[in-house]
């Protein structure tokens, strides 16, 4: 099967959620026989220096990308006060984009076109003209959802206002190309039953965040160490910096004054410089790691107290993975059924929070069993191999039965 990649930034590498998403995913279908191409935008905001990452996109039949200015504008901000149109899509609208998509439609005969996000459906008019390829999007999360969310988190007037409006605008556009697509492809079976709720009508497949579990060994030795817990995530989105935010001014300074030699690592990139000022509270801020998962493999215990966002946190699989224990809000844990208690710590106020890190340290073995069953509950549930068999075959079987072609089976 020939399938060609939209992403709205380059996947690699790996630095947080939506790279992990892709990457991992567009590896595993490769691995199973697929020939994946890659047409990327390569924006301002996260620009990446192809020669440094080549080696790591072997697994792409070729990569493509274009480059993409999509800086906040105040002027542009402005001007959107009175259009219709979302300015969290049209940031991502490029002529050179559409016309370097025209070029590679008409060159290759593509089965499958799959856009990874919502910023991609701008493209779907030139992609319906130049090609008769199932059109699936894999929906990372239910986007709109997470800037209601902000809007409902945010106290300033004039800001909530201004996030509100953007948000209608947001949804508005989310739900009217829904059912422009053939194939829809939710990272959670919650989200899907949003997706239909919102009416959702053409074929569909859960498919969540797969891990490459070859790519995480578990360092143990954490566990025995001084007691330690992270944080890492990019501190530009808005709901992981709202998260750590609100963790270090409503719940570290408690935390701190009960567990006083308990250090708090926080690493990400872009940190704002009011997270330094906590640094002499036993918490060390790290900026932008080379390596996430080594960061993380440091200490025993990691926090996700996400208060907005929406889909599926990433980074959790990732600390699971590497047999830590997590401790998130319900929210951060939405899309991953894992078990409060069994293979996680579930902490949504102040006092659950200082609750939850008091049980870690006064239960040693406990933690240790946590750590057992989270390794456990990602490899049965989040084999990035399995996530793309099933996809595959979701593929397959939905082409069939709607008359698309397909170059070659996978069998």
């Amino acid at each position: 099967m020939k399938i060609l990649q939209l992403c709205k930034k380059f996947p690699l590498p790996l630095k947080d959620g939506e790279s992990i998403a892709v990457t991992y995913l567009s590896r595993a279908l490769h691995e199973l026989g697929c020939e994946v191409t890659l047409l990327a935008m390569n924006t301002s905001k996260h620009y990446i220096d192809l020669d440094k990452v080549k080696s790591l996109a072997k697994h792409y039949k070729a990569v493509y990308t274009v480059d993409i200015d999509n800086a906040l504008n105040p002027v542009d901000a402005f001007k959107n006060l009175f259009s219709k149109d979302s300015y969290h899509i049209s940031r991502f609208r490029s002529d050179e984009f559409s016309q370097k998509l025209e070029k590679l439609l008409k060159e290759e005969n593509y089965d499958i076109v799959q856009l990874e996000t919502l910023y991609l459906a701008p493209y779907m008019e030139t992609i319906r003209k130049h090609s008769n390829a199932l059109v699936a999007m894999r929906s990372h999360n239910i986007e709109h959802e997470i800037w209601d969310r902000i809007t409902q988190n945010t106290q300033f007037l004039p800001k909530k206002w201004y996030i509100q409006y953007l948000s209608k605008k947001l949804k508005s556009f989310e739900l009217g190309v829904l059912n422009d697509y053939d194939f829809l492809i939710p990272i959670s079976q919650r989200d899907l039953e949003k997706f239909r709720n919102l009416g959702y009508v053409n074929g569909a497949q859960t498919i969540p965040i797969g891990i490459d579990f070859r790519e995480y060994k578990p360092n143990m030795a954490s566990f025995r160490k001084n007691p330690s817990v992270s944080f890492i995530g990019s501190l530009d989105w808005i709901p992981n910096y709202e998260g750590i935010n609100w963790f270090l001014n409503e719940v570290w300074p408690e935390v701190h004054k009960n567990i006083p030699d308990l250090e708090l690592h926080i690493a990400g990139r872009n940190t704002p410089d009011d997270l330094f000022r906590w640094s002499k509270s036993k918490v060390l801020i790290h900026g932008e790691v080379r390596d996430a998962r080594e960061f993380i493999n440091q200490h025993p215990m990691m926090i996700v107290p996400l208060l907005s966002g929406s889909g599926m946190r990433a980074k959790i699989l990732e600390g699971m993975a590497l047999g830590k224990v997590v401790i998130t809000t319900t929210l951060g844990l939405e899309g991953i059924f894992a078990e409060d208690g069994r293979e996680v710590l579930v902490a949504d106020t102040p006092e659950e929070f200082l609750e939850k890190f008091n049980y870690c340290l006064d239960n040693p073995r406990e933690m240790i069993r946590i750590s057992k069953a989270a390794k456990r509950f990602v490899s049965e549930n989040f084999d990035n191999f399995d996530l793309a068999k099933n996809l595959i075959s979701s593929y397959q079987s939905y082409m069939k039965k709607h008359g698309f072609k397909i170059s070659e089976e996978i069998s």
